[in-house]
């Protein structure tokens, strides 16, 4: 006589509940390792853009955790916009953009985000005139040479996407000391000071962010980025623009047309 195995089915809350569980064994504070744990799969997409999740008291008592600690992670995640709460749908997740612009032209960042239809913005943290040895070595001028300065968080449709630093050869382009950092730089190099822009070139390596930019970004511990070099150049060879932007990897994946010939 056979024996029939029934296989029991498998609740999906309990199999997330398992996997964002914190340990208890841990120094780190049980709400750090919830936000952790679902920042990790809202991320990679294993908790889906728009899946309702468990109200923090539905929450709090599959995992024995106390309301207020449960609050604090979702509070988190909602500062991060990973949580959105919509009425009676409830806790909501949103995964961040997923973007993935073509390699190959030069462009600047507010048409990449056009391109790819989304709305650009710039949030500026600083902007100065300066003299720097070392920028001034990258841009081939005298030490005394002054450059526009600026540190940016480069946005697509308010979700903070690069944290970015940015020289200007003021000695090229002199009237970009007056300018109001709207736009496009590359639009206004050209328009205003009527600069031919010809190529950049361009390098992107895999970092961890800083503490600058896990702030920006809205990560709780150092996350895996892209830091993107560029140098810009105008028609005559000149270089008059050198930016490096970090930009969060969860949300960030370049694309390569490849040719056989």
């Amino acid at each position: 006589m056979k024996t029939r195995v029934i296989a029991a089915e498998t609740n999906p809350d309990d199999l997330l509940i398992e996997r964002i569980a914190p340990n208890r064994a841990r120094a780190e504070p049980s709400y750090q390792q919830l936000t952790n744990n679902l920042s990790t799969l809202i991320e990679s997409g294993e908790i889906a853009n728009g899946q309702s999740l468990p109200s923090e008291r539905a929450l709090a008592e599959s995992l024995n955790l106390s309301r207020v600690t449960v609050r604090r992670a979702y509070d988190e995640l909602r500062a991060k916009n990973y949580l959105t709460t919509r009425g009676r749908a409830g806790v909501i997740a949103n995964s961040p953009p997923q973007i993935s612009p073509q390699l190959g032209r030069l462009k600047g960042f507010s048409e990449e985000m056009r391109e790819l239809g989304m709305e650009p913005s710039t949030r500026l943290l600083e902007r100065g005139v300066v003299a720097d040895r070392t920028i001034a070595s990258i841009f081939g001028r005298p030490s005394s040479a002054r450059f526009l300065r600026l540190l940016r968080v480069r946005m697509g449709d308010g979700v903070p996407l690069s944290r970015e630093l940015a020289w200007y050869d003021l000695t090229a382009a002199p009237e970009l000391e007056h300018w109001d950092v709207q736009g496009s730089a590359y639009q206004f190099l050209t328009e205003r000071c009527g600069i031919a822009l010809s190529h950049g070139e361009q390098t992107i390596e895999a970092v961890l962010s800083s503490d600058a930019e896990s702030e920006v970004f809205g990560y709780s511990e150092p996350q895996p980025c892209l830091l993107m070099k560029r140098r810009t150049c105008s028609r005559s060879g000149q270089i008059v623009e050198y930016v490096e932007g970090t930009f969060r990897g969860d949300a960030y994946a370049y694309r390569l047309t490849l040719n056989l010939n």
